[in-house]
C-alpha cells in the first residue's frame, strides 16, 4: 500500500500525524499540487474523482480518499494506541468532537485559505467576503475551544484523540491566513504546546 499525499496541505497532514501517532511505517508519493496533478483526468480517473488528497491506495488497487476515512481504515487495522475511542459511548464522544473540530474550526479554516489565497485562483470561484466570514467563524472556534480545554488536558477528555490532531492541523494551517491563538487564550496555548511536542506534530 501506499498513500498519495502533499506535504503542504492540511488534510493529508492529519494522516500523517495519526499513522505516526500508531507507531506504523506507510510509503508516501508525492503529488504535485502545485501543478494540479490530483486535478488532471488520470488521477481522477484512477485515483479518486474529487481530485483531493490524501489517497490510501492498498496493494489490490483499492483507492480510498478523505482523511476520515483512511484514519478509520487505521485504526481498525491498528487499534492500540486508540484514536477513535475505547467503547461505544468514548467512541461516540470522540466521533462528536472530531466532527466539531472539523466543522467548527478546520473547516472555516481552510474556507478562509481557499476563497482568497492566490493558490487557488482560477482552481475553484472564489468569494473574498466568504474569506472574511470563515475567518471570523475560526477565530469564534478558537475562543470556545480555550473555554473547552478550561477543565481537560484534551479536547475530548483525558486521552489525546483524532479530534486532537484535527484541531492541532486547523490551528497549525489557520497561520497562513493569519488566524491564531491570542494571547489570553492561555488554556489553547497550553495544549497546542503539548501537542506540538509529540514526535507525530513532525509528520
Amino acid at each position: 500500500m501506499k498513500i498519495h499525499d502533499a506535504t503542504t496541505a492540511p488534510n493529508p497532514r492529519r494522516v500523517r500525524i495519526f499513522i505516526a501517532e500508531k507507531g506504523i511505517e506507510v510509503p508516501y508519493e508525492q503529488v504535485d499540487i502545485v501543478n494540479a496533478v490530483n486535478r488532471g483526468e488520470e488521477f481522477r480517473t484512477q485515483k479518486n474523482p474529487m481530485g483531493t488528497l490524501p489517497v490510501l491506495e492498498l496493494d489490490d488497487g483499492t483507492c480510498i480518499a478523505e482523511s476520515g476515512a483512511i484514519c478509520r481504515y487505521f485504526e481498525e487495522l491498528y487499534p492500540d494506541p486508540p484514536l477513535m475511542g475505547v467503547d461505544a459511548q468514548d467512541k461516540a464522544t470522540v466521533e462528536m468532537w472530531n466532527r466539531r473540530m472539523e466543522f467548527e474550526l478546520f473547516q472555516p479554516t481552510t474556507l478562509a485559505f481557499q476563497q482568497q489565497h492566490a493558490f487557488f485562483k482560477g482552481r475553484v470561484p472564489q468569494v473574498p467576503e466568504y474569506a472574511a466570514v470563515s475567518k471570523e467563524k475560526a477565530e469564534k472556534s478558537l475562543a470556545w475551544l480555550d473555554e473547552v480545554l478550561a477543565d481537560r488536558q484534551y479536547i475530548a477528555g483525558e486521552r489525546y484523540t483524532v479530534a486532537d490532531i484535527v484541531a492541532q492541523c486547523a490551528v497549525d494551517f489557520g497561520r497562513v491566513v493569519k488566524i491564531a491563538i491570542q494571547p489570553d487564550q492561555k488554556n489553547l496555548a497550553r495544549w497546542h504546546e503539548e501537542v506540538s511536542a509529540r514526535p507525530s506534530a513532525k509528520a
